[in-house]
């Protein structure tokens, strides 16, 4: 490993988080809270560590796949560890292992809380939260490559490694300009969705927040329940409709910018996506209509359930917890497939899952006929089998991860369900879990061991498994 090039890339990275936290700041500054210092204790931490880090300069200035993908491991540990800082400072959050949760969960876009009580925080802190999410959505080490000068077309892999799906690519022929492109769609739809929420109701502040952490499909709020609070109709509507949109691939998007609509058409993941949310919208709000007083509202809270669930981006406005066995399994199924490769969102992502169905297709296929050849095609393109098996170890070992850290977290000895389901949110960073860590409740119960355990299930679903699995690795370490 290049570890001169790595410690200097983790300086900028932290001299960024510094730039990140000035919009808190200014926030924190107008209403005045009391949690500016907090802030700004923070940020003069991270430019003095940030400017000796990134003064250890290499001449070597060529990355391999395994330096990329430790700058990004190590850079996300580092941004949750210095992100948990202002809460600690302030004294918000005392325990510093929940700052340490409450960060990771942010930049993560999982959005689970150890927070009973999120309305008593001040409005800087509140605003950061949810900024975490919109940067984390679509990836601080993205955002730093549209900054970064090139380094002999390397960064590739820094992007692959925190680009969420089984095979990341660039739109245009250059890295750098692959980020703005990704980073200025993701902008225009951001500022939409603040305006859409402002013209239906929702004060500017509160806007701001919800469409950040909409973007990032992330989750945070600012009322203890939820989007509930609003009792809109109209806001759950259009947040549905946002939350569709970010968990769709982005590179839809620039093909519809360039008019390619025959790619957009042919586009089989986001046919598969559609289905799955009207599907689970019609059952569920079927199954749950005797609940709500007409059919409308079992529609609108059944779609504003599906869509947040499957885009992994938390919101809720009613509590899930009480709905029918049925409808409660398909929400657990939402979580696991989550939304498409290349959005803000997570989970084993849409891809994946309609790959492994043809290769169950094809398996049976080739039962009754042992001799024929069966390629497996996406978008009128032949998979490679070496990805077809990279996309079936990546599943086995997000199972493993997950019955290993359930097993884990069961010593806090609380029910199945609510062990399980912390688990599978955690990875698939959802945010709301069931039973006691449902959409009405927190994890604040839950021991500091399973909330360092939680913690890294976040950072593992965020960034697939498999650049974290190589912090664990003794033989990445070693100097080339």
């Amino acid at each position: 490993m290049n570890y001169r090039l790595v410690i200097h890339i983790l300086g900028k990275v932290l001299l960024l988080e510094a730039a990140l936290m000035i919009p808190s700041l200014i926030v924190s500054i107008i209403y005045g809270d009391g949690d500016t210092l907090s802030f700004f204790i923070t940020m003069v931490i991270l430019l003095i560590l940030g400017l000796l880090l990134s003064l250890i300069k290499s001449v070597k200035t060529k990355l391999f796949a395994r330096d990329g993908m430790m700058i990004v491991s190590l850079a996300w540990v580092l941004l949750a560890v210095f992100g948990g800082l202002p809460f600690f400072i302030h004294g918000a959050i005392p325990s510093f292992i929940d700052c340490l949760f409450e960060s990771m969960s942010g930049f993560t876009t999982t959005g689970s809380s150890i927070l009973t009580d999120v309305e008593v925080l001040p409005r800087g802190l509140l605003f950061w939260r949810s900024f975490t999410h919109w940067f984390g959505g679509m990836g601080i080490l993205v955002f730093f490559l549209a900054l970064l000068p090139s380094m002999n077309g390397s960064t590739q892999y820094i992007l692959k490694a925190e680009s969420p799906g089984p095979s990341p690519g660039k739109l245009v022929p250059k890295i750098k300009d692959t980020s703005k492109i990704l980073y200025g769609i993701y902008f225009i739809l951001t500022a939409l969705c603040i305006l859409c929420l402002i013209l239906a109701g929702m004060p500017v502040y509160d806007s701001v927040i919800h469409a950040l952490g909409t973007a990032g499909t992330g989750g945070f709020g600012i009322k203890n329940n939820s989007i509930a609070y609003y009792g809109s109709p109209l806001i759950y509507m259009i947040l549905s409709v946002f939350m569709v949109i970010f968990g769709v691939n982005f590179t839809v998007y620039f093909q519809i910018l360039r008019r390619n609509f025959s790619e957009v058409k042919k586009n089989s993941e986001v046919k598969l996506f559609l289905f799955l949310i009207g599907s689970a919208t019609l059952i569920i709000m079927f199954n749950i209509r005797g609940m709500y007083g007409t059919m409308w509202e079992s529609f609108y809270q059944s779609f504003f359930q599906v869509t947040s669930i499957i885009s992994t981006t938390g919101y809720s406005t009613t509590d899930y917890n009480k709905w029918p066995a049925l409808s409660k399994t398909i929400l657990i199924a939402l979580m696991f497939t989550g939304s498409c490769a290349g959005s803000t969102a997570g989970g084993l992502k849409q891809i994946r899952l309609f790959i492994m169905l043809k290769d169950v297709k094809r398996m049976v296929a080739k039962m009754i006929h042992p001799r024929s050849i069966v390629p497996i095609k996406a978008d009128g393109k032949i998979i490679d089998e070496v990805q077809i098996s990279g996309i079936g170890t990546f599943c086995f070992v997000y199972f493993l991860i997950m019955g290993v850290s359930t097993t884990l977290i069961s010593f806090d000895n609380y029910d199945f369900e609510t062990s399980f389901s912390a688990v599978l949110t955690a990875i698939s960073n959802v945010g709301p879990a069931f039973g006691l860590a449902g959409p009405l409740g927190n994890f604040s119960f839950f021991s500091d061991f399973s909330k360092i355990i939680l913690s890294l299930c976040m950072l593992i679903g965020r960034l697939e498994i498999f650049p974290v699995l190589l912090m664990f690795n003794m033989n990445a370490w070693k100097k080339l």
